[in-house]
């Protein structure tokens, strides 16, 4: 399954907790990620993958964005990613909650 392959690179290259889905009491600074959408063509897979980083600033979430969407361009080192490019990154302020966070869209080819 792809994202733990992902999971686990983010994972030894970050040093905030990367998780799959938001906990309970989530800390200052951390990145989810999840799914968007994916495909298969002619046997070769492909998913689109949303990075959303979160931080107690807005200058700090924006750096810890800069340095997901360095270490997703890094899963190409890895045997089960083939390709990896951006699609777009924002400012995604979590109007509700009031807390800092933007997003990094990726798309991902993987076998």
């Amino acid at each position: 399954m792809i994202e733990i392959v992902i999971r686990k690179y983010l994972a030894s290259q970050l040093d905030v907790p990367v998780y799959l889905e938001r906990p309970d009491t989530p800390p200052e600074s951390f990145v989810l990620f999840e799914k968007t959408g994916s495909g298969k063509s002619n046997h070769i897979l492909s998913a689109t993958f949303a990075f959303q980083s979160y931080g107690k600033t807005m200058l700090e979430t924006a750096q810890l964005n800069e340095r997901v969407k360095d270490v997703v361009e890094g899963l190409l080192t890895l045997d089960d990613i083939y390709k990896v490019q951006l699609n777009s990154d924002y400012n995604y302020t979590d109007t509700t909650t009031k807390q800092y966070r933007y997003q990094a869209v990726f798309d991902i080819g993987h076998y």
